[in-house]
């Protein structure tokens, strides 16, 4: 899939400092931080699904919050619609925002259990200025239809409601302010197995119906690889991989995504992966290796990966990886059944 870059996300990084002890701070240690992004550089298509996967503690909510502005950027930029993001203020933020939204992982903390679903509807409506307020109750029925829900369901408080269906709330309301991208943070990971697929499917349902923009966050390799059009793999705060879906996941790169997807698990009861879980702990983000971060794990490297940290290069076909081993011709990428 080709089209002109709706985001485009350049060097952006993201620490979080640690609480200092009594101790510490009298001794005059330096303050230590979280290292949850490292130049995270990465474009979003006008009209695609990407995939953001890795494992937990990778980054990916952090990614997620931080280009939404609940999270302010140490450095960097991200370049909406040909704007900054990261100096929008007033009135520009607040347009920002309408374009883009985000639905978050917990349906149950996410809605105010004080207000009904018309309630939070209309709030999101009458906040942004969406309606008047006479054709709000109208436009309330059409976003809870457009969700699969019943339009008596506005009368109702959200502790009368299923996990799914509070999901598809959340995602009503972010449809409230006709956003031209949503960001899917774990959209079905506190969801039962069995609501998890009605939920993914009404999401590609609304993004061919509305022509969204979808950044979907996931440590679901099965799922992104139904939802998604592009994959991008980040590794303890720094994006390693990014590919089309289908190569992403039949001839991955990166040794990190190729262990990711070599490990996971099948549905096919005849293939028994024979692969062992990637070797070694995920290191704390309060001391990341040096070089490549990956180094410590990966069975290919060698002295520059721990001098030089491997910037995100361009293969051929627009296959980007991360890695030392493609700096010069790259090498035949190792095939993953799938």
């Amino acid at each position: 899939m080709t089209a002109e870059p709706l985001m485009e996300i350049r060097g952006l990084t993201k620490t979080f400092p640690v609480r200092q002890g009594l101790i510490a701070r009298w001794r005059g240690q330096p303050r230590r931080a979280v290292q949850a992004l490292t130049d995270v550089e990465l474009s979003v298509r006008r009209g695609e699904t990407l995939g953001i996967v890795g494992e937990s503690g990778c980054g990916k909510s952090t990614l997620a919050r931080t280009l939404v502005r609940l999270y302010a950027a140490d450095r960097g930029s991200v370049r909406y619609g040909g704007q900054d993001v990261l100096a929008l203020r007033g009135p520009e933020l607040r347009a920002y925002h309408r374009r883009v939204q985000m639905i978050f992982q917990d349906p149950y903390s996410s809605l105010n259990p004080r207000m009904t679903v018309g309630q939070v509807l209309r709030e999101a409506l009458s906040v942004h200025h969406m309606r008047p307020a006479a054709e709000q109750p109208a436009r309330v029925s059409e976003l809870l239809t457009l969700v699969g829900l019943p339009p008596d369901a506005a009368n109702k408080l959200p502790h009368e409601f299923s996990g799914g269906q509070r999901q598809r709330i959340g995602i009503a309301r972010a449809l409230a302010l006709e956003p031209e991208c949503l960001i899917a943070d774990e959209l079905v990971s506190a969801l039962d197995v069995s609501v998890q697929a009605q939920v993914v499917n009404l999401l590609l349902e609304l993004q061919e119906q509305l022509h969204l923009t979808v950044l979907f966050v996931a440590h679901d390799l099965r799922l992104v690889r139904h939802l998604s059009h592009r994959v991008a793999v980040m590794y303890l705060g720094r994006v390693v991989e990014v590919a089309d879906t289908e190569t992403m996941f039949t001839a991955p790169r990166h040794p990190y995504t190729q262990a990711l997807l070599a490990a996971a698990p099948t549905l096919d009861p005849g293939h028994r992966t024979q692969a062992p879980a990637i070797s070694g702990e995920l290191p704390s983000p309060l001391n990341v290796p040096s070089g490549c971060a990956f180094r410590t794990r990966c069975a290919h490297a060698f002295d520059r990966c721990a001098v030089e940290r491997p910037p995100l290069l361009t293969l051929s076909g627009g296959q980007e990886v991360a890695c030392h081993l493609y700096d010069g011709v790259p090498a035949a990428p190792v095939m993953v059944g799938g």
